[in-house]
């Protein structure tokens, strides 16, 4: 079933909509966390998901205003680039550092030269579209199962350095996930249905997402433990650093001080802050200089915060 008069099926259509709210959500996140380098990764792999989505199964369309050729080579190239991108994101988003080769240079060599020699200079060329896309998506093809090779043989690698149940649910997923994104060059190259290059294509990134919450998730514990743990250490702190204050007989009004002493205060700042004269600041910090037997201010908050 087509929508809109177009030639994208209501499946495609479905699968759009579905992946730009993940979108917008997912940008609204990184904008709070700007720092989250594999979340930026994850968004670039749904940008490029929607653009194939949209350019593969929406061009060529007569109706719209620009060459068949051109939209043929858009249509194209959405996929190609993001096969392209496809083993970068698990070089980075996995560590999987022996896809380095693969997903900085292999990528140039076997899928964006294939694509611009047969789909953009040749097909320009010539006019002959299937002939184009059966040479440009030969090479990719290969390329897509020997990446296959190389991602089952680190993940077990990795699998074996660490035997435990969090790493073999872990490694599973892994490779469930690449799977479909390798064989959507052999599904294109057999030009197989919309629906099924649709579906192919977005199970590979329903896999990721559901790898991606999960580290999120394991990530967001971490965080929230260590967070956790650094308001212990706060809290034991603050106490250790009252008791010190008390065992020396500082009054509360030379405890304040301290505190002000420790957040780096001039002692012109100290007197505007409590309301007193700079040099009644100054008299107190030489009682408690004497108290705590110091000489100094450096030397005050050390023996204070032991």
């Amino acid at each position: 079933m087509l929508v809109f008069g177009t030639e994208m099926e209501l499946l495609t259509f479905v699968f759009v909509l579905f992946e730009c709210l993940i979108l917008f959500f997912q940008f609204i996140y990184y904008l709070s966390r700007p720092q989250d380098k594999k979340r930026l990764l994850y968004l670039i792999l749904l940008l490029l998901l929607l653009g194939y989505n949209v350019g593969a199964n929406l061009l060529p369309d007569p109706h719209i205003p620009l060459p068949i050729i051109f939209q043929n080579i858009i249509a194209y190239g959405s996929g190609f680039l993001m096969a392209a991108y496809i083993p970068y994101y698990f070089y980075k988003a996995y560590d999987l550092h022996k896809l380095r080769f693969l997903a900085l240079y292999g990528t140039l060599i076997f899928i964006i030269l294939p694509f611009l020699i047969f789909l953009v200079i040749g097909y320009s060329m010539d006019g002959d579209i299937d002939k184009a896309s059966q040479r440009g998506l030969f090479i990719p093809m290969l390329y897509g199962g020997y990446f296959v090779f190389v991602i089952f043989k680190e993940v077990y690698e990795k699998l074996r350095e660490n035997v435990n149940s969090e790493n073999i649910i872990h490694a599973v997923i892994v490779c469930c996930a690449v799977l479909p994104w390798s064989i959507l060059p052999v599904i294109v190259y057999l030009d197989s249905s919309q629906i099924v290059e649709v579906l192919v294509c977005n199970s590979g990134f329903c896999i990721m997402t559901l790898i991606y919450i999960r580290q999120s998730i394991k990530g967001s514990k971490a965080e929230y433990k260590l967070l956790q743990e650094m308001n212990t250490v706060m809290v034991m702190q603050e106490e250790s650093y009252e008791l010190n204050c008390k065992l020396y007989n500082l009054t509360a009004r030379e405890t304040g001080i301290v505190k002000l002493i420790d957040k780096g205060l001039k002692y012109k700042s100290i007197a505007e802050e409590l309301f007193i004269s700079e040099r009644t600041v100054s008299k107190h910090v030489q009682n408690i200089f004497i108290k705590v037997g110091v000489s100094n201010k450096v030397e005050l908050i050390n023996k204070l915060n032991a």
